[in-house]
């Protein structure tokens, strides 16, 4: 059956749940996304509980700029909207614009990450904000700190998939597992509206 899947060419409009097997890693990850919002929730609950125990150490309204952040959530938002680019080529069984799409994506992912590194080291290094400088720092850490391994592990998936399809097109096979990695994207991404808004915005009004 998956050799089939593999050679398919004529692929209908919504290859990713075409079949059996597709509309089954929906529902499989639909869970897995459910237990994730329950983790997020924890953590941005103790977040909230404990922002203002920050002991001698600096405060959120001290601590956190703008400017740096909001260049990372546009880049992030950016990366969601080249997911999508992505997902319409894949529909359209257009596997080489899907690929650049993807490709692009996992440059804005990793610009991302790139720049969360370099906050993280400026406030440990600028302001000794370090994950055991008070309850406020811990909580801070976790709840953003997880939220960047999530960006790592979706850029990776992204680009396993990329390695291991490259030259087989778009299939009824791989098709769902495009779309399931597209969609963890976008989860990622709400995640960091609601990060940016709890922690940054209200941290910096107080």
């Amino acid at each position: 059956m998956a050799d089939e899947l593999l050679k398919s060419t004529n692929l209908p409009h919504d290859p990713e749940r075409a079949t059996l097997e597709g509309k089954n890693k929906f529902l499989g990850f639909w869970f897995f996304l459910g237990g994730e919002t329950v983790l997020f929730a924890s953590l941005f609950g103790t977040y909230l509980a404990l922002k203002n125990s920050h002991l001698d150490g600096v405060p959120a309204s001290e601590l956190f700029g703008l400017g740096l952040v909001f260049i990372m959530t546009m880049i992030l938002l950016t990366s969601s909207l080249t997911s999508v680019y992505a997902m319409y080529h894949m529909k359209n069984n257009a596997p080489k614009k899907m690929m650049l799409w993807l490709g692009i994506t996992v440059l804005l992912g990793l610009s991302f990450l790139g720049l969360e590194i370099y906050e993280f080291n400026h406030y440990v290094n600028d302001y000794g904000h370090g994950f055991t400088t008070s309850a406020f720092s811990s909580a801070f850490y976790a709840l953003v700190g997880f939220h960047g391994a999530h960006v790592a592990f979706g850029l990776g998936w992204f680009i396993l998939l990329m390695v291991r399809n490259w030259k087989r097109g778009i299939n009824l096979y791989n098709a769902p597992k495009f779309y399931i990695a597209s969609l963890y994207w976008h989860f990622i991404d709400v995640v960091w509206v609601f990060i940016f808004t709890v922690v940054y915005l209200m941290g910096v009004v107080g």
